[in-house]
């Protein structure tokens, strides 16, 4: 499986990724990808205005420059499943985006704080060849002995497992696995990490799953700032304004002999408003009294702009405040205005005071919401103190309280930070902190909090890895088991060529060394229970939830993953990526087919996309032989790659392009109802809300995507996702009793036609395609009938899809 494939470009020099070869050999993989990736990042990091977004940009350099580097000495070998030269494939390398190994071990790299710790409490030279010896010692034995019973460690790569799989095999008497295990890692030791990190408490249960670990939403709550705008407006509503309204009282109530001033008593209408045209000067008012008052209040405007620097609107002598200030400067210095000046305050002043005068009922209303937004605390502020309620928690954990998290500001702790008693957190941190819930991810689902089939792919290796270390009878192994798992499940995918696959985790060997170890028939049977139930578990939430979306990878090697476990001879298959398509399918794309043959018969789903079952059934795979005549387990099934390039009319031998590879791609997902006849007819899986349930939802996931479509620039990707939700549609609609697929056929093109007249006039030929083959009739042999008016909805296409045309 390779997750990273669909961003992956050309692989021999002047040839597309999958494209036929000029000669047999294997394809490999070109630089063109990395230096394009290497020009962005070096752009990036010369030209971002953020420090931090830079110095990510820099490291990516640095990563990029590896990778070439490798690439043109040959030590990286991209494509291959040890791409490293002199690594094993069970090495977990550091991979860049697209797949691409830098050729530097995850694990290795500088020592860590806590190795160097480790090494300063033995007494031995800081350095990972010193830290391995010691560690098989008696001394260090009895280190690892204490973490295994404790579970107070941290596995975050699986090398890290590796030597407290030694010291629990010692334990166990096992001499010569354990010795065996040692001498396949010793040649690493002085490269790679290969202690856990100490821990304050055990590992977290992970019968629930959360998004976010307590320390993530802490570390994202601490990291949040003041924000330029919002700050900004705080002090424009809380400083400047309420200066704005003593500097326009004072040039109401005081004036000289030259300038004009109000009569507020006389000219001023019921609102505050002024009348027109300017009163008669009042005598006496711009005597030294007058001259005083400006001069405080210039010296209090000097104050105010050197503690409060954000707004820069009162420092532009143009604007309104500035005319204004540039005349009180003249008053308080006892000058007089110069007629210009005079007449540019008398415009600024009525200006100004046709927004509400000071004093008035409008205007206090006004000032006093202001001031009360002003006073409001800001988001950073409250961040920070949720952030404190998290701290005695577990770091690494969810919590099962967010509600708690999220309380108003008690006394106790206003006093602390200065918030207000009562004080709400907003709905933008409720949403980063309720990430941290931990709970059963059916119950994260139902709260909206897993969004998307790609989110739940996320969260179910920390199930998973339950389900797994069941096979181990010793609590300490299967507590080492979950952790060794969940940290294989951060190992980034490959990009692999020539049919190859990622690396699995009973290929580490420290999980091959244990791999059964002291576990009774009692207790390999529960673990297969364990396995079924959480594979079944899995697709109903999977299916249930997102019945419009494709399986994502990510899901289907965990899914495969407990097939594997509960010997399950279920073939799961992973999404292929057009751009590096080789033209040929797995042996177990035909077994996926052929499971959905056996259950979808003479179905709506078969009729509608014309599969010949019986066909199916009967192709055969080819076996490989080796040199000396012996056959090897299948690796291609060339009569299904024929049959896939048959029914998408693309000759995969003669011409390539990812649009060609596409079509190809979706029927053999149409063959196999890309794993959902294999949950149905291996792992027994059969959703709460019923078939029913699930067309509809499939159906009204489709009408959301083709309304996307109008005036989308480039729908395609749109489209293709609607097509793949049409196909679930279908799938679901065919194992609903043949009464009950009447009945949601005609309500589907009810609904079809309410939807607005874009998305409905796009529908109408799909929608007439169903219930053509609903009520018995087939498409002509290039997916369309009733001469056009009904076609037979797919999404990838050589020509142009009819779907993107411009309705009326």
């Amino acid at each position: 499986m390779n997750e990273n494939a669909d961003q992956q470009h050309p692989t021999e020099p002047g040839r597309p990724a999958g494209a036929p070869a000029a000669t047999t050999g294997p394809a490999t993989a070109s630089s063109a990808y990395a230096a394009g990736q290497l020009a962005r990042a070096l752009h990036t990091s010369l030209s971002h205005a953020e420090t931090a977004t830079r110095d990510r940009a820099l490291d990516r350099v640095r990563k990029w420059r590896a990778v070439l580097a490798g690439m043109a000495d040959g030590s990286l070998t991209v494509g291959s499943r040890t791409p490293v030269a002199g690594l094993p494939a069970w090495v977990t390398p550091e991979v860049v985006r697209g797949g691409f190994a830098t050729g530097t071990p995850a694990a290795g790299g500088p020592l860590t704080p806590y190795e160097a710790d480790a090494a300063r409490r033995a007494g031995i030279p800081a350095d990972r060849a010193a830290l391995f010896a010691h560690a098989l010692t008696e001394q260090g034995l009895e280190e690892l002995w204490q973490l295994l019973d404790t579970g107070r460690y941290e596995v975050s790569l699986p090398e890290e497992a590796a030597l407290l799989t030694v010291a629990w095999l010692v334990r166990a008497d096992d001499f010569g696995t354990a010795a065996a295990l040692v001498t396949e890692l010793q040649p690493f030791a002085d490269r790679l990490r290969f202690l856990p990190r100490p821990a304050d408490r055990p590992a977290p249960d992970a019968s629930a799953v959360h998004r976010r670990s307590v320390g993530e939403v802490s570390g994202a709550l601490r990291a949040r700032g003041p924000k330029t705008a919002i700050e900004v407006q705080r002090e424009a509503l809380g400083v400047w304004r309420p200066f704005d309204d003593e500097l326009l009282g004072y040039w109401l109530q005081h004036g000289e002999a030259a300038i004009p001033v109000w009569d507020t008593a006389d000219r001023l209408g019921a609102e505050g408003v002024p009348g027109p045209g300017p009163a008669t000067a009042r005598p006496g008012r711009g005597g030294g009294d007058a001259r005083v008052q400006a001069g405080a209040l210039l010296e209090r405007y000097h104050a105010l702009a050197a503690a409060h620097t954000l707004c820069r609107g009162h420092r532009d002598q143009k604007s309104n405040t500035g005319i204004m200030l540039r005349a009180l400067e003249e008053a308080a210095a006892g000058r007089r205005l110069t007629p210009r000046l005079a007449g540019l305050l008398r415009h600024a002043v009525t200006a100004v005071a046709k927004r509400g005068l000071p004093g008035s009922d409008r205007h206090s209303r006004l000032r006093a919401e202001q001031a009360r937004q002003a006073a409001l605390p800001a988001h950073h502020e409250i961040a920070a103190a949720v952030a404190d309620r998290l701290a005695p928690l577990d770091q690494r954990a969810g919590t099962p309280d967010v509600d708690g998290m999220l309380a108003p500001v008690t006394e106790a702790e206003a006093a602390g930070t200065g918030l207000p008693v009562g004080t709400v957190v907003p709905p933008r941190l409720r949403e980063v902190v309720r990430t941290a819930l931990s709970a059963p991810p059916e119950d994260l689902v139902a709260r909206g909090l897993v969004p998307s089939a790609e989110v739940l792919a996320e969260l179910v290796p920390q199930l998973v890895a339950n389900a797994t270390a069941e096979r181990h009878a010793d609590p300490a192994l299967r507590t080492l088991a979950a952790a060794t798992y969940r940290a294989f499940r951060n190992r980034r995918s490959l990009l692999l060529l020539n049919l190859a696959h990622q690396v699995r985790v009973d290929e580490l060997p420290w999980v091959r060394a244990v791999a059964g170890h002291g576990s009774d028939a009692d207790t390999e049977a529960r673990a297969r229970a364990a396995a079924e139930a959480a594979l079944r578990r899995l697709g109903d939430l999977a299916v249930g939830a997102f019945p419009g979306t494709l399986l994502p990878n990510p899901l289907v090697r965990e899914m495969s993953h407990l097939a594997r476990q509960a010997d399950l001879s279920a073939p799961f298959t992973e999404e292929l990526a057009a751009d590096i398509f080789m033209g040929t399918f797995s042996p177990k794309f035909l077994t996926a087919a052929r499971t959905a043959a056996d259950l979808l018969e003479d179905s709506l789903y078969t009729r509608y996309y014309s599969i010949d079952c019986a066909a199916v059934r009967n192709m055969a795979v080819v076996h490989a032989a080796d040199g000396i005549g012996r056959t090897r387990p299948a690796t291609t099934a060339p009569a299904f790659d024929r049959l896939c390039g048959e029914r998408a009319g693309t000759d995969t031998a003669r011409a390539w392009s990812p649009a060609g590879n596409g079509t190809v791609i979706e029927q053999a997902q149409i063959l196999t109802t890309h794993n959902l006849a294999v949950l149905v007819r291996h792992a027994g899986v059969a959703p709460e809300a019923g078939w029913e349930a699930l067309a509809e939802a499939g159906f009204a996931a489709v009408c959301r995507l083709v309304a996307r479509v109008h005036g989308h620039p480039r729908p395609l990707g749109t489209i293709k996702d609607a097509a793949y939700a049409w196909r679930q549609m279908l799938f679901f609609l065919s194992l609903c009793p043949p009464a009950r697929q009447a009945a949601l056929v005609q309500r589907m093109a009810a609904e079809a036609a309410g939807q607005p007249w874009h998305a409905a006039a796009r529908l109408a030929p799909a929608i007439a395609g169903l219930r053509l083959v609903a009520g018995g009739g087939a498409f002509d042999a290039d997916g369309t009938a009733l001469g056009g008016l009904a076609r037979r909805f797919q999404g990838w296409t050589t020509t142009g899809h009819w779907m993107r045309a411009a309705v009326r």
